[in-house]
């Protein structure tokens, strides 16, 4: 683990995380968490996996410059996202966002930001395995609310 975001297959501890995180700032007051899971059903339909693709390099810059605007925007110390990829099965957990701050408000903020970000505009695609066959889904679930709360503009694809 290292840096401020990670694109993986492989699980991830939130414990671990958020330690590596925290750890030897003494400023940090709050730290909030968000952990996205895959879900049994989608839009109805019943859903045995979904595998997950991304763009090597250029996910990560997104996701990096996501990271720099919450910085920008929100009084934290630091944020950390992890996004696995590959083959992933009902309860995996597939996202972490985590943030840390004085305050835990800035914190709340922040963390919400950053998935309304990442849910709207990270660059993955997505298929579900579901009873009627495979299907793509549109990963980046527009969202034009969650983007206008923040004064986001949908980029168009």
């Amino acid at each position: 683990m290292s840096g401020r975001v990670s694109i993986q297959a492989e699980d991830f501890s939130l414990a671990m995380e958020v330690d590596a995180l925290r750890k030897g700032d003494k400023r940090v007051g709050a730290v909030c968490t968000f952990t996205g899971t895959v879900r049994d059903r989608n839009d109805g339909l019943g859903v045995s996996s979904m595998e997950l693709e991304h763009y090597p390099g250029m996910t990560e810059k997104a996701i990096e410059a996501m990271i720099d605007e919450a910085l920008n925007r929100f009084d934290i110390f630091g944020a950390r996202v992890v996004h696995r990829v590959g083959v992933l099965l009902p309860l995996d957990q597939v996202v972490m966002v985590a943030v840390t701050s004085a305050h835990r408000g800035e914190s709340f903020k922040a963390c919400e930001f950053l998935m309304d970000y990442l849910k709207t505009q990270a660059p993955f695609w997505k298929k579900e395995q579901t009873p009627e066959g495979a299907r793509w889904v549109d990963a980046r679930v527009t969202d034009d609310a969650a983007l206008a709360k923040w004064g986001i503009e949908l980029k168009n694809s």
